[in-house]
């Protein structure tokens, strides 16, 4: 049974009533108002969450090592890993230790995120890694300006090793510590992200947004499981107009076979959603499904 995608008005540079699903899961509430001000109906399906790593052995050595001045440059990647670090570190260690201890090795944030979270800690911020923040800016921003060869150099870690940054910073001779602060996970309530997948595949959803390239391996992950694997492969092939924030989340899109339709230039989620209510029309999927029905 298809489900009715509503679609009626004649503004051209709106979702015009289309059905959104979007995966998001930390900032599922701000990305569904994003899609209501652009005229969608947001179905919200969060695909991971973020699971600390509680009694981590490698945050205590990399405090220990930092305190004792064992690094030259410390790379942040994300904000929340920021955050979720300075807590543990704080359990063991003043604010004002941590802090002077980084004050001593160069600080480099991948984006604005980390970089939000270190001023919210007075942290200078030696660089700040342009858009769209991916290892190749990373290691490029760190040729430009700071050369790693024979530098001990740290890389706060996200819910996954960056193999590209790791390996690249090796190839031009760091000593390369990594330390994983928290990793992902599936939800552990899988009924949105399972239904919003169902619906995807019965042509009821006209959009689906991924703000992140884990996103995409969930979500094949819950389909596989379901049997719903190939329905939706087909789905985003041919009906649903695919949204991908940014050149990480596209490569990992294309890299397990699905598309990627539309991509802003900025790799955030206000212009994501902007570039797809804009240009949604012109993929033409969601109009067949509407001429189908």
């Amino acid at each position: 049974m298809r489900l009715p995608i509503a679609m009626s008005s004649n503004d051209s540079n709106t979702f015009d009533g289309l059905r959104v699903a979007a995966f998001e899961a930390r900032m599922a509430g701000p990305l569904a108002g994003l899609i209501r001000k652009q005229g969608g109906r947001p179905v919200e399906a969060p695909a991971l969450r973020e699971v600390p790593l509680g009694g981590n052995p490698v945050i205590d050595d990399f405090t220990d090592r930092l305190l004792a001045g064992g690094f030259d440059v410390v790379v942040f990647e994300t904000g929340v890993g920021v955050r979720y670090l300075t807590g543990v570190i704080e359990s063991r260690i003043s604010r004002e230790t941590w802090l002077a201890a980084l004050a001593g090795v160069k600080v480099v944030a991948r984006g604005p995120k980390p970089a939000s979270a270190l001023r919210e800690l007075r942290v200078r911020i030696d660089h700040q890694v342009p858009e769209p923040n991916t290892w190749r800016e990373t290691l490029a921003v760190l040729d430009a300006h700071l050369p790693v060869e024979g530098k001990r150099v740290v890389v706060q870690e996200y819910g996954q090793p960056s193999v590209e940054l790791m390996d690249g910073l090796q190839q031009r001779g760091a000593i390369v510590t990594s330390v994983p602060v928290y990793r992902w996970a599936l939800p552990e309530d899988l009924g949105p992200v399972r239904r919003a997948i169902a619906e995807i595949c019965e042509g009821a959803i006209g959009a689906v947004l991924f703000t992140s390239a884990q996103q995409v391996v969930h979500v094949l992950q819950v389909a596989a499981d379901d049997g719903r694997e190939a329905d939706l492969r087909s789905a985003l092939a041919s009906r649903a107009v695919v949204g991908s924030i940014g050149p990480t989340t596209s490569e990992c899109l294309r890299a397990h076979g699905l598309p990627v339709d539309i991509e802003p230039e900025h790799p955030k989620m206000g212009p994501l959603v902007a570039a797809v209510a804009a240009g949604w029309r012109g993929v033409g999927k969601a109009a067949k499904s509407r001429s189908s029905e």
